[in-house]
């Protein structure tokens, strides 16, 4: 995946970054992705999304919420270093996940592969007397359809995208009565898509109703972006996974197991999935890209198979290393949208550094099966919740009412006493005071 940044000449790999103090980490986020002072401003809550901007963007606007964004380490992706922007509230997500990216890095990172930018637009016919008969004038005049809907956007279709087929799907049985569904499969290039999709579908509704003889109810586009799919894989040597008393190879077969798990049971898989979807809406969110809809689409595709199961798979290969992989739809995109409105997003992908929609999707995914990996690395070792509550001890510190100075010390104490509680916080911030 080439781009605008020189990646060959440097390294996501940071060690101790975390240990750094936040102007630290920002100003070498500044160095390591070319940003401008104006950009650093951003970053740092100096400048960014602004009230009045806010409310040029959805209704009603009483405010801005600000969530805290960071960066994962470590990734490696197909031989290219990516630094991820990563916005979340939850702590030990981007912990998780640069660690996770570390092991992945050992065996040579996450290779990665995505499907053209397609999606689905679906127009809905009814009243129609013979759904397949119908569905056969409508696949008649396929090509005169293609050829209209790409008359919408003359500028996509010049940079290379715009309708590139129809399927029909007739139902002669619904709760509505005979139906058939028409699907616009349409090239959208480094967007999204959905206001392209739905542009066009609509323009070809009074075409479709005379081909038909029917009557369109909904045209609108399908968040199952199944023709737009983002592969990762990678593969991790065993002897990098030990943990306390627990070998590699016992860590690795663990891990194999808590597959399994979410393989074989839908209730284990709705969380496994939550995890992949930790990481990926991370990115969503930072990059000004729609997170519900690649929930709908990752969720869908997840019981494509008439039951809800695991969207990775892990397993042990001939030599003892773990692999890993995911699949599923990932529409995002690079302009239009918040991506362009949004002065954080546009910061994120300066840092990011992707030049397509594509690379961005390959991203999201190598993002996703890390997330997985770290999330269920944690389960078959310490239990999630031992890091996740020493990572979730300054959010109750804060909580408890200490202040910046007293943040590290209560959370510390907290640490020592294998007590991270509320409660505790509480005394111990007293009992802090009291000292002082």
């Amino acid at each position: 995946m080439s781009n605008g940044h020189p990646r060959k000449r440097r390294s996501s790999r940071l060690p101790g970054f975390y240990k750094r103090s936040l102007a630290e980490r920002a100003a070498i986020i500044q160095q390591w992705a070319g940003l401008e002072n104006e950009d650093q401003g951003v970053l740092l809550g100096l400048t960014g999304l602004s009230p009045t901007q806010a409310d040029h963007m959805i209704e009603n606007v009483i405010g801005v919420y600000a969530l805290p964004l960071g960066v994962a380490t470590n990734f490696l992706i197909n031989g290219d270093d990516y630094l991820i922007p990563m916005v979340v509230e939850e702590p030990s997500i981007v912990a998780g996940v640069s660690y996770a990216a570390k092991l992945a890095r050992s065996g040579g990172g996450f290779i990665t592969t995505a499907d053209d930018p397609i999606m689905i637009g679906q127009i809905q016919v009814l009243d129609v007397d013979n759904v397949y008969a119908a569905a056969g004038r409508v696949w008649d005049a396929r090509a005169d359809l293609l050829a209209e809907a790409n008359t919408v956007d003359r500028v996509l279709v010049d940079l290379g995208g715009g309708a590139r087929d129809l399927e029909l799907r007739p139902m002669p049985a619904t709760p509505a009565g005979p139906m058939l569904v028409i699907h616009l499969l349409f090239d959208v290039r480094d967007a999204m898509g959905a206001n392209a999709i739905n542009t066009t579908c609509e323009y070809l509704t009074p075409v479709i109703e005379q081909l038909t003889g029917g009557r369109v109810n909904l045209r609108i586009l399908s968040n199952l972006a199944d023709h737009r799919k983002a592969t990762a894989s990678c593969v991790i040597p065993a002897d990098v996974l030990g943990s306390g008393d627990m070998t590699g190879a016992e860590v690795a077969r663990g891990i194999v197991e808590a597959a399994a798990f979410a393989i074989a049971d839908p209730y284990r898989a709705a969380t496994h999935n939550k995890g992949v979807m930790n990481g990926m809406d991370a990115v969503a969110l930072a990059t000004g890209n729609d997170w519900r809809a690649l929930e709908a689409g990752a969720h869908a595709y997840a019981a494509r198979g008439g039951r809800y199961a695991s969207l990775t798979e892990w397993w042990l290969d001939n030599q003892g290393n773990l692999r890993g992989s995911i699949e599923l739809p990932v529409a995002v995109g690079i302009v239009g949208g918040a991506t362009h409105v949004h002065p954080t997003a546009q910061v994120a992908l300066k840092i990011l550094g992707v030049q397509t929609a594509s690379e961005l999707a390959q991203v999201m995914a190598a993002v996703g099966l890390a997330q997985n990996l770290a999330a269920i690395r944690a389960l078959a070792t310490e239990g999630i919740q031992r890091g996740h509550m020493s990572l979730h001890a300054k959010q109750i510190a804060l909580a408890a009412g200490a202040s910046d100075h007293e943040v590290t010390v209560v959370v510390q104490r907290m640490i020592e006493d294998e007590d991270i509680s509320a409660e505790h916080a509480r005394e111990l911030l007293a009992e802090l005071r009291r000292e002082a």
